[in-house]
C-alpha cells in the first residue's frame, strides 16, 4: 500500500478543475488499498504548507494534477518535489492544452519532457485541434470528452499497460480530449508508453512519458515519475459526463463510454498499475 498524495495546483474554485473534479480517480485508489490524501493548495502565490515540505513527509506518491494557467507551483515547492523525487518518492503530473500548467517546469527533468507554448515550446508548433480557436498548440485532438481513444504502444509492452483483462493482454483505450498537451521523452531516462492519434489530422502524439533509472546528485536511484499529457485521463467528467463540469468547458461531449462503460473498466487497470509502478523501490507495498 501506498501513502499518495492527490493534489492539484489551484486553490479551492467551485468553477474549476479542483480537486472534487478527480473523486473517482482517488476512489479508485482507495478501492486498491492506497492511503490517499486529495487536496487543492491553501494559498495562491506563497508556499503551501504540504507542497513546499513534501520531502520531509511520510508520501510515497504525488499525484500532481496541473490544472492552473502558469503559476501553480512556488520555487519552493518545485524544489521540494525534486527533492521528494531524490529520495525515492514516485510523481506522476498531469497537465492540458497551450500553457495550461506550465508550472510543471520547474521539476527538473520531470519538466522537461512536458512542453507547452510560450515555455519549452512543443517541437511541432502545429495547431491540431480547429473546434475551440481561442486556444492554441499544443492541443491534441484525441477525441471529445466522454468518447474513447485507442492507445498506440510498440512491444515489448510496458508494464504499465499490461492487462489480464483483454485478448491482447495490454490496455488499449484511454478517454479521449479535444485538446491534450505535449510531452516527450527529450531527457535520459523518458521513454514514451504510448501515443494517441488525432481525430483531426491523423497525426500520433505522446500520450504519456515515463522516468526512470534516473540517479540523483549524491548517487541514489530517483522515484520513478510519469507525465500525462492531459489530466483528462482521469478527471471525473471523463469518466462520467453526469458528474458535471466547470461552466467554461465548451466543447459538445461524445457518449462512447456512456453507452460502453466496459472499456473504462479495463482502463482502470492503469490506474491500479501506475500506483503499483510508483511505489518506491525500497518501501514495502
Amino acid at each position: 500500500m501506498s501513502k499518495i498524495l492527490l493534489q492539484t495546483t489551484i486553490t479551492e474554485s467551485a468553477d474549476d478543475w479542483n480537486v472534487t473534479r478527480f473523486s473517482l480517480l482517488a476512489a479508485e485508489l482507495r478501492a486498491a488499498g492506497h492511503d490517499v490524501t486529495a487536496r487543492n493548495r491553501l494559498g495562491r502565490g506563497e508556499n503551501d504548507p504540504v507542497l513546499s515540505r513534501l520531502d520531509t513527509t511520510d508520501f510515497d506518491q504525488l499525484w500532481l494534477l496541473a490544472v492552473d494557467v502558469g503559476n501553480g507551483l512556488t520555487d519552493d515547492e518545485s524544489r521540494a518535489i525534486v527533492r521528494f523525487r531524490e529520495r525515492g518518492g514516485g510523481v506522476l503530473t498531469a497537465r492540458d492544452h497551450q500553457d495550461l500548467g506550465s508550472c510543471l517546469l520547474g521539476l527538473g527533468s520531470l519538466g522537461e519532457v512536458n512542453h507547452f507554448h510560450l515555455r519549452n515550446p512543443d517541437p511541432a508548433h502545429q495547431r491540431d485541434d480547429q473546434d475551440t480557436p481561442a486556444i492554441s498548440w499544443p492541443n491534441y485532438h484525441s477525441g471529445a470528452n466522454g468518447d474513447y481513444q485507442p492507445v498506440f504502444a510498440t512491444e515489448p509492452i510496458h508494464a504499465l499497460l499490461r492487462t489480464d483483462a483483454t485478448p491482447g493482454g495490454r490496455i488499449e483505450w484511454f478517454p479521449a480530449h479535444p485538446h491534450e498537451g505535449a510531452v516527450s521523452a527529450c531527457v535520459p531516462g523518458a521513454t514514451v508508453l504510448a501515443q494517441g492519434r488525432s481525430t483531426v489530422s491523423g497525426r500520433r502524439f505522446n500520450l504519456a512519458v515515463v522516468l526512470e533509472g534516473e540517479v540523483a546528485v549524491d548517487g541514489r536511484p530517483m522515484g520513478r515519475a510519469v507525465a500525462e499529457s492531459t489530466f483528462h485521463h482521469f478527471a471525473d467528467y471523463n469518466w462520467d459526463l453526469d458528474r458535471g463540469k466547470p461552466s467554461f468547458v465548451g466543447e459538445p461531449p461524445g457518449s462512447q463510454i456512456k453507452a460502453d462503460p466496459s472499456r473504462l473498466a479495463v482502463y482502470k487497470n492503469y490506474i491500479r498499475n501506475l500506483a503499483m509502478w510508483l511505489h518506491p523501490a525500497d518501501r514495502d507495498q
